[in-house]
Parts: structure tokens; C-alpha cells; sequence
């Protein structure tokens, strides 16, 4: 690897503890450069939930030492010879991955061939805590500097504020991506399950989608005020309402639910699917597996699916409707420097609705 003027350093979790607010700053070994590679100077990393769960060993055994952050903003400082779409000085986003096959196992890969990545059977490196084909480590966002292959290395439009970018490219995607697919538009009524870093973006989207109507469902009417102001038309609060089942059953025709636990009311969920209408999860529980409302998904002939982050092109897409309808997420700018109290705020829910780490220097 050939030298650069500037030092790969970030704050690192050495072991399950650190999502107790004990990451350490150390420097570390981004991947070994190739000419497909770009490096980006970090001015903007949000806090996703998935970094904590990460951080704590919570979808599995952690490879740490482990920096985290999958929401990147920043410049683009370095660039390789075979990168078309990317020069020095642009700002560029990464999301939550940053290596498929693209066709280099020798074998045809029809998902990269498709533009679907995050589905690639063969080779799938996140942006953190991952291997990449050339058997370096990924060190995510909480840092100066990041190493990705370019071709996961999105420009970001000018309209939109590095602040505003850095959390779409996953919280922003893992719910506009899903919306998009499975229809919401105009005809169409949609509710989102959770009204947090997720779930405000998938009512924003949901809006800037065209959808007729958007219902903001969560546990506690704490957020009401918040998600009419983020554009919902109707606010559901199901610990504080009775009859909100016997009130919305079989009013919606698509439900993207961001929740992450095994305990949540699924069967009562499903039930507020129209006839032929789907629910698709986001949210992937650490507390176990959800059950299949069996007898409900049969009774009213819906669907129950999942979907996984976004691809670059899906990136674009987004990044492109959200410059043309004006969309604004509600983020807390914090200092790079206070990453450890950044997250102890996050896991106790504090967020409204996604932090954002800011390098100042």
C-alpha cells in the first residue's frame, strides 16, 4: 500500500462493553488500497441502532476491535485509477455496505447483475465489522477517515445537507427502499410501526412517495405531535388506546415496521392489512425470532416479508427524490469527540430522531 499524508483513527470498541460508552480512540488499518478504492475525509457519520447492536455483540460475535458507523458523509481525498463516477473534492456518502462479488467469484451473479448488492449470495462486506475479498478488515463512520470500494461511494446532491445525507444513506434507505418496492404511492394508505430513527424517515418517504394517506403507529402517544409534524395524517397509540384494532383493522394496504423485538403485537399488526395488503419488517429482533400470524396472513390473504438496507442505485434514487421533494431529517448534531455520550443518549432513546457525529476539525 502506498503511504498517505493522513492517519486512519476512530473510535474503537475492544469488546462488548463499549456500548456502555467505552469505545477508545486508537488508530487502526483501513484495507489494503486497490485502483477501485476510494478514501473519504469523514466530516458527517449518524448513529444507526445497528452500531449498537454491533457494539455489544448483539446479532452475533463481534470482530473486534471494531469502529463502527455505516451513515458516512465526507471528501473524497483520494480516488483510484479505475473509479469513473467519483473525482477529488466530491462529497460522497456510504452506506451500511461496502463490498459484493460484483461478479468477481467467477461465477454469474444474477443479484449484482441486477443491482440488487445487499442480496449478493456469494460476498456480502458491511461497512464495519466485516471482511473485504482482499481480506481486510471494514472500520466504519466513528472516525477521519474511511476506506471503501468506489463503487458503494455515492455523490450526494448539493441540496442536501451533509447533515441530512449521512443518516439516509442507511436509516434513510432501509426504509425508502421497501416503500418504493412494495408500492406506496398515491391510491395507496401506509402505515409505519415505530416512530424513531426509522420510522420517521419512512413517514417522511412515505410522503414524498405521493402515499394518500400515512398512519404513524407507536406503543406510547408521547410522539403524536411529532409525527404529524413529520407529515403523518393519522397517529396510532397502541398501549394507550383500547380500540385501536377494533378502529384500523383492515385499513392498510402497506406496513413497513421498524421495530426490533420479538414481543411486539405482530399478529395484531398483520391484522390491519387490507385484503392482499403487505407487512414487511425491518426491524431485526436481538431477543429472538417473530412468530408467524399463520391464520390471519390466510384469513386476509396478505403478505409478510422483510427487506434489507439499499443498493447504490437505490441510494441515488432516493438521495435524488428527497433533493426534489424538499425531504428533512430531524437530527442532532453532536461532536465527533463525544461519540460515547452519542451513544449511551441513543440506547436510551433520547434521540429525536437520529444523532449525527460532526468532525469539527
Amino acid at each position: 500500500m502506498s503511504s498517505t499524508d493522513y492517519k486512519f483513527e476512530g473510535w474503537m470498541g475492544l469488546d462488548a462493553s463499549a456500548v456502555e460508552g467505552k469505545m477508545q480512540w486508537k488508530e487502526f488499518e483501513p484495507k489494503p488500497w486497490e485502483e477501485t478504492d476510494v478514501d473519504i475525509k469523514i466530516t458527517h457519520s449518524g448513529i444507526c441502532g445497528s452500531d449498537l447492536h454491533t457494539l455489544r455483540s448483539g446479532w452475533g460475535p463481534t470482530i473486534y476491535p471494531c469502529c463502527v458507523g455505516h451513515e458516512i458523509v465526507g471528501e473524497a481525498v483520494r480516488v483510484g485509477s479505475e473509479v469513473k463516477h467519483i473525482k477529488v473534492g466530491d462529497r460522497v456518502g456510504v452506506g451500511a455496505q461496502s463490498e459484493s462479488c460484483l461478479n468477481r467469484k467467477g461465477v454469474e451473479c444474477k443479484e449484482c447483475k441486477a443491482a440488487l448488492e445487499p442480496y449478493c449470495p456469494n460476498h456480502n462486506t458491511g461497512t464495519y465489522n466485516g471482511v473485504f475479498m482482499n481480506g481486510g478488515k471494514s472500520y466504519g463512520g466513528y472516525a477521519l477517515y474511511n476506506r471503501s470500494p468506489a463503487h458503494f461511494a455515492i455523490k450526494i446532491p448539493d441540496e442536501i445537507p451533509s447533515a441530512h445525507a449521512a443518516p439516509m444513506m442507511c436509516g434513510g434507505v432501509t426504509v425508502y427502499s421497501p416503500l418504493k418496492h412494495f408500492g406506496a404511492g398515491p391510491g395507496k394508505t401506509v402505515g409505519i410501526i415505530g416512530i424513531g430513527g426509522l420510522g420517521h424517515f419512512g413517514v417522511l418517504f412515505a410522503k414524498a412517495l405521493g402515499a394518500d394517506r400515512v398512519v404513524a403507529i407507536s406503543r406510547k402517544a408521547d410522539k403524536r405531535e411529532d409525527a404529524l409534524k413529520l407529515g403523518a395524517d393519522e397517529y396510532v397509540a397502541t398501549a394507550e388506546d383500547t380500540e385501536w384494532m377494533a378502529n384500523n383493522k383492515r385499513t392498510l394496504d402497506l406496513i413497513v415496521c421498524t421495530v426490533s423485538s420479538s414481543k411486539m403485537p405482530i399478529q395484531d399488526y398483520v391484522g390491519l392489512l387490507k385484503v392482499d395488503g403487505t407487512m414487511i419488517q425491518v426491524g431485526a429482533p436481538e431477543d429472538g425470532a417473530l412468530t408467524i400470524p399463520a391464520f390471519t396472513l390466510i384469513a386476509n390473504r396478505v403478505r409478510l416479508g422483510g427487506s434489507l438496507i439499499g443498493s447504490p442505485d437505490t441510494i441515488r434514487e432516493m438521495l435524488e427524490l428527497a433533493a426534489a421533494k424538499g425531504v428533512k431529517p430531524w437530527v442532532e448534531e453532536r461532536p465527533m469527540k463525544e461519540a460515547n455520550k452519542a451513544i449511551i443518549d441513543m440506547e436510551a432513546g433520547d434521540a429525536r430522531y437520529r444523532y449525527v457525529l460532526v468532525n469539527e476539525q
